[in-house]
């Protein structure tokens, strides 16, 4: 073989290479993407929930106009992606009667996504 021949074929390695890197890199920024999607759904069906329970009066199991006593329901705490049998993945906090904050912690990443629910508004926030 010529010169010329090795270096094209040495030129096709280190394009597919870069190829196949470049390649992992996007799947990995989808995964992540897909995960921080689903725990934003996630926090947001609990806030919807913890909505309803607030506009039920005590005698249907509810708040009666607070948010105080809301539980996540057992379910609902657990993802694929977020939280463990032992460590809720959601945990309510922030106690008070108008408000609840919601946090969803990713198992394989370093962020969290923490939700604000009152009882008309229910936002989220990637920090």
């Amino acid at each position: 073989m010529g010169q010329q021949q090795l270096l094209l074929i040495v030129l096709g390695v280190i394009i597919v290479g870069v190829a196949i890197v470049a390649g992992i890199a996007l799947f990995n920024a989808g995964s992540e993407e897909s995960t921080k999607d689903e725990i934003v759904a996630q926090c947001m069906n609990i806030g919807a929930n913890a909505q309803q329970w607030f506009k039920k009066p005590k005698s249907m199991a509810g708040g009666e106009n607070s948010f105080v006593g809301y539980a996540i329901p057992t379910k609902m705490r657990y993802t694929t992606n977020c939280g463990t049998a032992t460590t809720p993945g959601y945990v309510p906090s922030g106690w008070a009667a108008k408000q609840v904050t919601i946090t969803g912690n990713p198992t394989n990443y370093d962020w969290n996504v923490v939700c604000t629910v009152t009882d008309t508004i229910i936002t989220t926030v990637i920090q």
